[in-house]
């Protein structure tokens, strides 16, 4: 018998923890790319919208999170794996977690707040040119570092506060110099309203990433170790949630009956104008499955951080493909920005040295001894 659980426990890591990760590995990536994708697509998109003809605010909100049925691919196909694998082990298939009253709650709440926080970023985007408003939302990872310090425990360097820092001041100066980035025709108050309505999405999605990262631990203290699939039905509530908020914003402002007299003014033509909409959903959707695959794999902070550099490398793209102007107000807010993603980086990276020295450092003891 020792013999047999000796064998056994020696079989167990060979072939087990190998598969799990390259799978890891591989959600990992997808949802890094994922986040690319969709955060720095959805905001060319969105902007197209408003900068031929579209006004709709609670529609662009809509469309944040109206592609949630594509949750439902990523999930099926999880649920398979796992039921799958509790076949071949002749266990109990698994439950879904959206059983728990816990999770769905939590998920439920989630959503409304992510729903409000659409309804502000698509406020801040109709009166804002994507480098300004993008540099502005950059301001997340600051909120996301102080909350995320504050619900779920994160630890700081001196380097990771220097970023919350200089991304701070990059916001700041872009409102002191918000006369000259005004687009034609545009009054202060217009933009002043775009330019704090851009702020608060920004703070709100800050607490909402660490949010979502407690709802996780809190799983994992009740039901064990979480599954991605937990992390889908999270995503699956949220969606649901904010859509049926953002729906009942429509309704009261009568977006659906003035979609097909906006399609038929719209500047680049009703089909296109289609087309914008289903993309921006879309990509929206690939931002919002990237993040929480991000946020289960590593932390709400890692999920702001490349928020963040999508939020950067949209600022440029808008330049290139919408002729938005780079004023030297925004360039000296993008440096402060680069400067603080980089000493965010650089603080993690010698963080890990550390790490791995400490780990090391009692191998060796046992070696030479």
């Amino acid at each position: 018998m020792e013999v047999e659980l000796e064998m056994e426990s020696q079989q167990l890591p060979q072939t087990k923890p190998i598969v799990s990760k390259r799978l890891n590995t591989t959600l990992r990536l997808l949802s890094f790319a994922s986040m690319t994708t969709g955060g720095t697509g959805a905001a060319i998109t969105l902007r197209v919208y408003y900068l031929h003809g579209g006004s709709r605010k609670w529609l662009t909100s809509w469309l944040q999170t109206a592609a949630w049925p594509l949750t439902l691919l990523p999930l099926a196909i999880s649920y398979l794996y796992r039921c799958r694998l509790a076949d071949a082990a002749a266990a109990p298939r698994p439950k879904l977690c959206l059983s728990s009253r816990a999770v769905f709650i939590a998920g439920a709440v989630l959503g409304l707040l992510m729903g409000l926080d659409d309804f502000f970023y698509a406020y801040g985007s109709a009166y804002l040119p994507v480098s300004t408003s993008s540099i502005i939302a950059s301001s997340q990872l600051a909120f996301t570092a102080l909350f995320a310090f504050a619900i779920v425990k994160q630890r700081f360097t001196a380097y990771s506060l220097n970023a919350v820092a200089l991304l701070i001041a990059g916001a700041v100066l872009l409102g002191l110099a918000s006369d000259g980035d005004r687009p034609a025709g545009e009054s202060s108050k217009e933009y002043l309203a775009g330019f704090f309505m851009m702020l608060a999405s920004a703070a709100l999605y800050g607490l909402v990433l660490p949010l979502v990262e407690l709802t996780y631990a809190k799983a994992a203290a009740k039901q064990g170790p979480v599954s991605y699939t937990l992390a889908m039905e999270v995503q699956l509530l949220i969606g649901i949630f904010a859509t049926a908020l953002c729906t009942v914003g429509m309704i009261a402002n009568n977006d659906f009956q003035a979609m097909q007299r906006e399609a038929e003014d719209f500047g680049l033509g009703e089909l296109k104008y289609y087309m914008v909409l289903v993309w921006s959903a879309i990509l929206c959707e690939l931002l919002l499955l990237g993040t929480i695959g991000t946020i289960f794999y590593d932390s709400a902070l890692l999920a702001g951080i490349i928020m963040a550099v999508c939020l950067a490398m949209t600022e440029v793209l808008a330049v290139i493909f919408l002729h938005e102007s780079f004023s030297g107000q925004k360039g000296l807010a993008l440096a402060l920005c680069l400067w603080g993603f980089a000493s965010f980086f650089y603080g993690e990276y010698k963080k890990g040295k550390k790490k791995n020295q400490t780990i090391l450092e009692p191998t060796l003891e046992v070696s030479i001894n």
